[in-house]
């Protein structure tokens, strides 16, 4: 068994090459091997967001706070709230973060593959952001 306490966790900020605005990472776990799964708790400043991005073994988001979007590609843009549960399969090209006025907070869970976790891709355009393109 492994207790990790709270505020044992450092906090690290989005780093800009894959996030667009102000976003906290903290991070929840990350299972040893054999394991693969790991967890953090995002949180986004109202307009912040990832990059486009898929994950080798998809990826689960669980909405704790705030108001946020979500798109897969040659999807619409979904509006998620607290409680709402978000599965992305492998290999689906997405992108998540904040409302246009609102912060929102979500935990990230998924799994490491070969090439790690995340495989990041272009940044989210203000228009595909804001549902012009």
């Amino acid at each position: 068994m492994d207790i990790s306490r709270n505020g044992t966790r450092p906090s690290n900020p989005g780093p800009e090459d894959y996030f667009t605005g102000t976003v906290r990472i903290d991070p929840l776990f990350s299972a040893a091997a054999p394991a693969r799964a790991a967890g953090a708790s995002v949180t986004f400043e109202p307009k912040a967001r990832t990059a486009w991005h898929t994950h080798p073994y998809g990826q689960t988001l669980i909405v704790t706070s705030g108001c946020g979007r979500v798109q897969r590609e040659d999807g619409p843009i979904e509006t998620i709230h607290p409680g709402d549960v978000i599965w992305f399969p492998p290999g689906e090209r997405h992108w998540h973060g904040a409302g246009p006025d609102t912060a929102m907070t979500h935990i990230a869970i998924q799994e490491k593959g070969e090439d790690g976790p995340v495989t990041w891709l272009e940044k989210v355009t203000d228009a595909q952001y804001e549902g012009r393109e």
